[in-house]
C-alpha cells in the first residue's frame, strides 16, 4: 500500500525539529569574519603605560636590527626554505638586495629561497613598525603577583588612567583588556575589587566609553559557577555605571584539566561558553599552568607537548563552529643575550657570538611553536 505524506504530516514531523535545528544554528554560527588579532602581550599592570605598544615596537625592531641586520641572516636563523642556498658573504647579500627590492616578482621563481628570504623579512620590518603589538593583556595575575590590596588598588587606578590616556593619544593596541586573579575563595574578592577600581577609574575619565575590543580575561576557570559569578558582577558594575547589558565581554583561561574535562566525565568547555551568556568571546590556552596541573616537570613543560596537544583539540573540537576565538599560549624562552656590554659599551667577539647563538636558539624555537599552532589551527597565541 502506499503511504502518501502531505505537509501536516511533515509539519508534524519537523516542528521539534526545526526548534533544534535553531537553537544548535545559535550556538554555532560560525566564524563572524571579524578581525582576530594574532597574538596576545600580557604585562603586568604595574609597568603599563599608555604607549606600551609602541615601546615595544621599538624594542623588537632594535632586537632585529642588532641579531638580524639583513634577510639572509634572518632567514638562517629560522631556517625558512632554501636558507641553505643563500649567500654567506656580506659583499654578495649587498648586490642582491637592490634586484629584489626593485624588481622581486621577476626573480621570484628562478632565485626563490632569496626572494622569500627578503619578502618575509620586509614584512615582519613592516609590522613592527606599523603595529608591533595587535593586542595587549594589562595583568593583574601571573605577571603582576600578589600584593597588598593598597598596593593593587594604587596600579589599577593608574592602568586604568593610561587606558584613558591611549585613547585619547591613540597609542593604544587595537585589541586591549585586562586579566584579573581567579575567581578562587582565597582571591575572589580582590578580583572583584580591581575589576570595580579600574572601570569605575576609566569610565569616569572616557566619559564611560571603553577602548575598542575591550575585554576582560578570566584565568584559571575550573568550575561553572566561576563563570556565572563573573556574569553577575559585570551585571551589577554595568548597572552602577549606566552602561547597557552585556557591553563588557569576557574571555576564559584553559589552564587546568578540569577545564577540559568536568567531575562528570564531560567536556566543560561548552557549559562555561553558555554560562557567559553572550559575553564570551575567546578562550586562552595556558600552557604552563596547564602542563604544571597535569604533573609533568618544569624541564617537560613546553608548547608542542602531547598533553598540549590533546587540550588544544579538546578546545578546538568542543568549540568548533560558535564563532569564538581560540589563543594557543606562548613560548617561554626569551630571545635576550646573556652577555651585557661592559661600562665602555664594549662586548667580547665570544660573547657577542654567544648572544647571537642565544637569540637566534629562542626565534627559531618561537617560529617553530607558532608552525606548531598554526598545524592545530590556532591562529592566535
Amino acid at each position: 500500500m502506499k503511504i502518501s505524506l502531505n505537509s501536516g504530516n511533515l509539519g508534524e514531523v519537523f516542528s521539534k525539529l526545526a526548534i533544534a535545528n535553531r537553537e544548535f544554528n545559535a550556538l554555532h554560527p560560525g566564524d563572524s569574519g571579524a578581525r582576530q588579532a594574532v597574538h596576545t602581550v600580557y604585562g603586568g599592570a604595574h609597568l603599563f603605560k599608555s604607549d606600551s605598544a609602541k615601546k615595544l615596537g621599538v624594542l623588537a625592531l632594535r632586537s632585529l636590527d642588532e641579531y638580524a641586520p639583513n634577510f639572509v641572516v634572518f632567514a638562517k636563523a629560522l631556517q625558512l626554505e632554501g636558507w641553505e642556498q643563500l649567500p654567506e658573504h656580506e659583499e654578495k647579500i649587498l648586490k642582491l638586495e637592490p634586484v629584489l627590492s626593485e624588481n622581486p616578482e621577476g626573480v621570484r621563481k628562478e632565485r626563490h629561497p632569496a626572494w622569500l628570504a627578503h619578502t618575509v623579512y620586509q614584512r615582519v620590518r613592516e609590522k613592527l613598525e606599523r603595529e608591533a603589538v595587535e593586542d595587549f593583556r594589562i595583568d593583574f595575575e601571573d605577571g603582576y603577583g600578589n600584593r597588598p590590596d593598597s598596593e593593587e588598588d594604587m596600579h589599577t587606578e593608574l592602568a586604568a588612567l593610561e587606558v584613558a590616556k591611549g585613547m585619547k593619544d591613540g597609542t593604544l593596541s587595537p585589541f586591549i583588556g585586562i586579566r584579573i586573579k581567579p575567581f578562587t575563595e582565597e582571591l575572589r574578592d580582590r578580583s572583584a575589587r580591581t575589576l570595580d577600581i579600574f572601570l569605575t577609574t576609566l569610565l569616569s575619565e572616557t566619559g564611560n566609553k571603553l577602548p575598542d575590543n575591550f575585554v576582560i580575561t578570566l584565568p584559571k576557570v575550573t568550575i561553572t559557577e566561576q563563570v556565572t559569578a563573573m556574569m553577575d558582577l559585570l551585571a551589577l558594575i554595568e548597572k552602577k555605571l549606566g552602561l547597557a547589558h552585556n557591553t563588557i565581554k569576557i574571555e576564559l583561561m584553559v589552564e587546568t584539566p578540569q577545564s577540559i574535562i568536568n567531575s562528570k566525565g564531560q567536556c566543560a568547555l561548552p557549559e562555561f561558553v553558555r554560562a557567559g551568556e553572550g559575553r564570551c568571546i575567546g578562550c586562552h590556552f595556558g600552557v604552563y599552568d596547564y602542563t604544571a596541573s597535569s604533573n609533568i616537570t618544569a624541564a617537560y613543560q613546553s608548547m608542542d607537548h602531547p598533553s598540549c596537544d590533546f587540550a588544544r583539540e579538546m578546545m578546538r573540537v568542543s568549540l568548533a563552529g560558535t564563532g569564538l576565538w581560540l589563543s594557543d599560549g606562548a613560548t617561554n624562552v626569551m630571545p635576550v643575550g646573556p652577555h651585557r656590554p661592559d661600562e665602555n659599551g664594549n662586548l667580547s667577539e665570544e660573547h657577542r657570538r654567544e648572544n647571537i647563538e642565544t637569540v637566534h636558539r629562542a626565534w627559531k624555537l618561537g617560529f617553530d611553536h607558532v608552525r606548531h599552532s598554526l598545524k592545530h589551527a590556532y591562529y592566535q597565541g
